[in-house]
């Protein structure tokens, strides 16, 4: 859990660095222009979301470890041509290679293959907050080396970043002894469908696509801002984002305890919604010395609670047996959010100007508070794999549904496993404790 969390950490910081300093340092580049700009903060998504699902099931086929080293060594290629890079284009280039090593999915399988059934939830949780980490501390430190080495060293330190994932990867991950075929950690475009037809599964994929084009627009003209009209110095900024970050979150923590406490998450949620476009509606229109800060402030609390509490809440509402497909989807979602935020963030700022950015993201916001209206508040339920019995799989089913507190179960005609989805707080464990996966 430690190795891939550090693994996983490495990356996204690599990728995240330059989110808060390529609008000040583009004047350096040829061709410079908010929709350039816009477009090569965003791009590293488009290659992620269309290589996240077909890297996931070459992993199912080749193995996690070819996969995830091809993956580091396209994002060390990326970054060196960004860190030589003259042209918007050659970091456009550069962006987009960095992308392409899409290996989300396949190291969030990993995860699965590597912890016991007991431990999965708390290790995907841990890994979670170490994305949440990097991103905060990709905020802070790409400033800082901004100013030192300009935009072309923030990337020199991203290839080293992707250099030590490479040695953690080799040195720490430990190699599987037998691989279990287990459609917890696997991704099958069967059931795509199906999954696209589940209305709490697509509000949740649509609520993360609106979250990352949120985040992606905002950050074209969010440091121009605070240069610009607050009159911050750009080498000031770590600090700036350190206050909004770690505010955010301890704005956003005991939200997100409470929803889950008492079982309002939908609430806590939908609020945190509607505070993303509020905040958005704000800057579009009343702008300042002190009430940018605070809507600034406002958006990250949101941002961080529900970036957190997304994909918790997709693990609880996902049919059981369909979770790597799931996540495959999720995770296509997000990334392809970042290059429409990029793309849809260029483009209004050189047409309309900044004011018409954010009063278009406040209605995404409030589209997506519509669309979240929707969620059922989910149940506190998790996915046990088991191993089937010696009888007939509909007999087998039948059984471990008389189980109290087995909501639903697959089996699946040719494999010796079954996938139930429990209730975590009335579950008789004794009664499915003879058939455990061990």
């Amino acid at each position: 859990m430690v190795s891939l969390g550090s693994l996983y950490s490495l990356r996204m910081l690599g990728l995240f660095m330059v989110l808060p300093i390529l609008a000040l340092y583009s004047d350096d580049y040829n061709g410079a222009s908010p929709l350039l700009i816009g477009i090569t903060l965003g791009v590293y998504g488009l290659t992620q979301a269309l290589l996240q699902i077909p890297l996931g099931l070459l992993s199912d086929k080749i193995g996690r470890r070819p996969v995830i080293i091809g993956g580091l060594v396209l994002f060390i290629i990326g970054s060196l041509v960004a860190a030589t890079a003259e042209t918007m284009v050659g970091l456009m280039v550069g962006r987009a290679l960095q992308g392409a090593g899409a290996i989300a999915s396949t190291l969030m399988a990993l995860v699965s293959d590597l912890t016991s059934e007991e431990n999965r939830t708390k290790a995907m949780a841990a890994i979670g907050a170490s994305i949440g980490l990097s991103f905060m501390l990709a905020m802070i430190i790409g400033p800082l080396i901004a100013s030192v080495m300009g935009l072309p060293g923030v990337f020199w330190v991203t290839a080293v970043l992707g250099c030590l994932g490479i040695i953690v990867f080799l040195g720490w991950v430990p190699r599987m002894v037998a691989v279990e075929h287990n459609r917890e950690t696997e991704t099958d475009i069967q059931h795509i469908h199906s999954l696209f037809r589940d209305h709490n599964l697509w509000r949740l994929n649509f609520g993360i696509f609106a979250l990352h084009l949120m985040l992606m627009a905002a950050f074209v003209v969010v440091p121009v801002l605070l240069t610009q009209e607050l009159g911050l110095a750009a080498q000031s900024l770590w600090w700036v984002y350190l206050a909004l970050l770690g505010g955010g979150f301890v704005v956003m923590l005991p939200a997100m305890i409470l929803g889950e406490k008492y079982q309002r998450q939908r609430l806590s949620f939908t609020s945190a919604v509607a505070c993303l476009a509020l905040a958005m509606l704000m800057l579009g229109l009343f702008r300042g010395a002190l009430l940018t800060p605070l809507m600034l402030l406002m958006f990250f609390a949101a941002f961080n609670l529900l970036e957190a509490s997304l994909p918790s809440w997709l693990s609880k509402v996902c049919p059981p047996g369909r979770k790597g497909t799931a996540m495959g989807l999720y995770s296509t979602s997000q990334f392809l959010g970042a290059f429409v935020g990029g793309l849809l963030g260029g483009w209004s700022v050189q047409r309309f100007g900044v004011d018409s950015l954010f009063l278009l993201l406040a209605a995404v916001g409030c589209l997506w508070w519509l669309f979240a209206l929707g969620l059922q508040t989910p149940r506190p339920l998790q996915t046990v794999v088991l191993r089937v019995a010696d009888m007939g799989h509909e007999e087998f089913a039948k059984l471990i549904l008389n189980v109290p507190g087995v909501d639903d179960i697959l089996v699946v005609e040719g494999e010796q496993l079954a996938y139930a989805k429990v209730d975590k707080k009335t579950v008789d464990m004794a009664g499915l404790t003879p058939y455990f996966n061990r």
